[in-house]
């Protein structure tokens, strides 16, 4: 298994074209991998919703509850 800095390296000797083309992929990759995630969780959310756990809330409830939390929390 490569460390990091060691791939850093291997990326640094690649022709200037080929970063390129590697950072564009990383890129691709990355955003499908939050689009999944963000699939993932919307589907949970949605079932939560679905069975209950979760209770519906004007815009203005939500704010509130959320500073609450935020005030109640610690750093």
């Amino acid at each position: 298994m490569n460390t990091f800095e060691q791939v850093l390296d291997m990326v640094a000797e690649l022709p200037l074209d080929q970063q390129e083309l590697l950072i564009d992929i990383v890129q691709r990759r990355a955003a499908d991998a939050h689009r999944q995630e963000l699939a993932r969780t919307s589907q949970e959310a949605l079932a939560e919703f679905r069975s209950g756990k979760l209770k519906t809330q004007t815009a203005n409830e939500a704010i509130a509850e959320l500073r609450t939390y935020l005030n109640t929390t610690e750093p």
